[in-house]
């Protein structure tokens, strides 16, 4: 054998040992609380099943309750069916993200949603919001009304945090997409942790304050199950090539379909936006993409408009018409 092809036989070893070794990411496998996570306060309200599977958090006159995971992740999926409180459930919040505000206090980030509670007859809200390298001041919320009940069964909330993307999934359809190239210096760049947190945010989640827990209608139980943690762990020599395999993965790619459902989804249900918030924000961030069309469906707080409803005897309102901010 000559000394080229001996060369170019020794090449195509190590390559193929290089794809043989290559880690994968599997984005739909599951972890029971045990294997993934670890009780984070209020132990006594934190209520686990008997295959471990499944986990309840409560909030009540004593206290709430929350778990963290038991590794820090430089990069992953993070991902649970969630089942919210019911009935009266004013200034409750239930959330699931991810931080290393213990950390990096003064330089953290953090990717959330957050579950905000309301009054009866009207929908529990979700938050979703990004921080990096401190940009508390930089706040990136976006707010939507869920097309279903979130209350009755589980539905599936996931991150997805790649090198070059962060992408916000519910029940598999993408919500959210914020490119690293365009948030700059304020996509999270260091390990974090993944939280899950029932509280008692009296003092802003609804109507600003204006509505409190109410201790009546409690304990407020929300349930988590199918936990999954696809992370690149770190400190970790073994996950190099991880955030490759992730960046490649189902949720990483943003196909034509994914992008008509995204667009679809916040047409529909977005009810604020930090982009169109122009009293907090006179000039836009980076990542905004300012497209006149909706721009018209925003008051200048950030808050979308509401048609008025059609009265009999009266001229009807124009299209876009303002009336109360969906708050």
């Amino acid at each position: 054998m000559s000394r080229l092809a001996s060369a170019l036989l020794a090449l195509a070893t190590v390559a193929a040992v290089a794809v043989a070794v290559r880690p994968t990411v599997d984005v739909t496998a599951t972890v029971a609380f045990g294997e993934g996570y670890t009780p984070l306060f209020g132990f006594d309200n934190i209520l686990r099943s008997a295959d471990d599977r499944t986990v309840s958090l409560l909030l009540d006159r004593s206290t709430g309750s929350g778990f963290i995971s038991s590794a820090m992740y430089e990069h992953g999926f993070f991902s649970a069916s969630i089942k919210l409180p019911s009935d009266y459930t004013a200034g409750v919040v239930v959330a699931f993200y991810t931080s290393n505000g213990d950390v990096f206090p003064k330089t953290h980030d953090e990717l959330d949603f957050e579950f905000l509670g309301n009054i009866r007859g009207k929908p529990w809200r979700m938050q979703t919001n990004m921080y990096g390298n401190g940009s508390v001041s930089r706040g990136r919320e976006e707010r939507y009304v869920l097309p279903f009940d979130p209350t009755t069964e589980f539905h599936r909330y996931s991150i997805l945090w790649a090198r070059d993307a962060v992408v916000f999934y519910v029940d598999d359809v993408p919500v959210r997409n914020l490119r690293r190239a365009r948030a700059g210096r304020d996509f999270p760049a260091k390990p974090m942790s993944l939280y899950a947190t029932v509280w008692d945010a009296s003092n802003w989640a609804t109507s600003g304050g204006r509505y409190r827990v109410n201790y009546q209608y409690g304990p407020f139980v929300a349930s988590f199950t199918d936990l999954a943690l696809a992370g690149c762990r770190a400190p970790s020599p073994t996950e190099e090539g991880c955030a490759d395999a992730l960046a490649a993965s189902d949720p990483a790619v943003m196909t034509l379909a994914k992008q008509q459902a995204m667009r679809q989804f916040r047409e529909r249900n977005m009810v604020y936006s930090y982009c169109y918030d122009t009293r907090r924000y006179p000039v836009p961030f980076p990542e905004c993409d300012l497209v006149e069309s909706e721009r018209t469906r925003f008051k200048d707080s950030g808050h979308r408009l509401s048609l008025r409803r059609r009265r009999v005897g009266h001229r009807p309102a124009r299209p876009g018409a303002a009336n109360k901010a969906d708050m």
